[in-house]
């Protein structure tokens, strides 16, 4: 008998949380609706109760193998680093986090690696709550700016680093021309980001149309690029030393969906610090994510990384050159 209440109970959390995320759809309209959706996220503190002070997802090792959900997020910084080729650089060199939410990756770069990090993002209770979470005497600063038409002068910082911001951005060439602006000649840009399939390859099937639009109305995202096209955008800023290289980290990140749902079910004292509703709103994010799951695991979206270094030999028209593109 105790089974059939058991299931009857999740059919009926299950209904409830279909019918709160088909009505409550957060479309991307403008870039407060990103900042809103931030802002809220930030302030009832649910996001940051299950996923840390890391929004994004884990490195789960190639191949990947079962880990603390949390410590995938940590061990994601340091391979994504590595990948980077930033682990050689010196203590004091200077990182711009673009999109730092509350700051997780900055606070690593700057305690481990010894670097001056600037954490930017659209939210401001994202900037307070990265200030607060960041202890005294470590070089790691928030502040709030536009990713699109960043306040730092040309050739600021040594390097540029990014996740997941990219599918938030309504320009993607703008948002890399203004990653590239801000390096410094020789500085590196590492960006992680979530992609689609290319379509300009293959087109969107009948069924893949209406899962890419949910992913990209559940979460204020306007679009996703491929990998290949982001990476032609980043050449095309003419600001790259020789090649962007990209990677495909699909595999290295692919349980971190499964993983921050489950981190419900065997974290239930949730459940008592944010009351039903928070378990409500909790309860809404599932769909997107089996969808987010799903739609990684068949290839229509993709973990993409991406690597360039800024010419030392700044062109006077940026327009007229190019790079070209590899695949690492």
């Amino acid at each position: 008998m105790l089974v059939y209440y058991a299931l009857g109970l999740v059919v009926v959390l299950s209904g409830v949380g279909i019918i709160v995320y088909l009505a409550t759809p957060r479309k991307f309209k403008s870039s407060n609706t990103v900042a809103n959706s931030y802002d809220q996220w930030t302030q009832d503190g649910i996001l940051e109760f299950y996923w840390g002070e890391h929004i994004h997802l884990g490195h789960y090792g190639s191949p990947p193998r079962s880990k603390d959900f949390l410590k995938a997020k940590e061990d994601f910084v340091h391979e994504m680093a590595r990948w980077g080729g930033l682990d050689k650089l010196p203590p004091g060199t200077t990182l711009l986090d673009v999109g730092c939410g509350i700051g997780g990756s900055s606070r690593i770069l700057a305690r481990d690696y010894g670097f001056s990090t600037t954490g930017i993002t659209i939210s401001p209770h994202q900037v307070e709550r990265g200030r607060q979470l960041t202890p005294d005497g470590l070089d790691s600063k928030f502040q709030v700016d536009d990713a699109l038409a960043m306040s730092f002068p040309d050739n600021s910082f040594d390097v540029v680093w990014s996740i997941e911001a990219g599918p938030h951005m309504p320009d993607k060439a703008r948002y890399a021309q203004e990653m590239m602006r801000v390096l410094k000649p020789g500085g590196i840009l590492v960006v992680a980001d979530w992609n689609q399939r290319d379509d300009r390859k293959k087109p969107l099937n009948a069924w893949e149309k209406p899962v890419m639009r949910q992913l990209l109305d559940q979460w204020s995202h306007p679009s996703f690029s491929s990998i290949e096209g982001f990476s032609e955008q980043i050449a095309e800023t003419g600001l790259v030393e020789g090649e962007v290289v990209t990677a495909d980290w699909t595999k290295e990140t692919l349980p971190s969906w499964l993983d921050s749902i489950w981190q419900g079910v065997v974290r239930p004292n949730g459940l008592i610090k944010f009351g039903f509703s928070g378990f409500v709103k909790s309860l809404r994010e599932v769909p997107t994510m089996l969808l987010m799951r799903l739609a990684f695991g068949v290839g229509l979206c993709r973990f993409g990384m991406f690597r360039a270094r800024k010419t030392t030999r700044l062109p006077q028209s940026a327009t007229n050159q190019s790079s070209e593109v590899v695949q690492a």
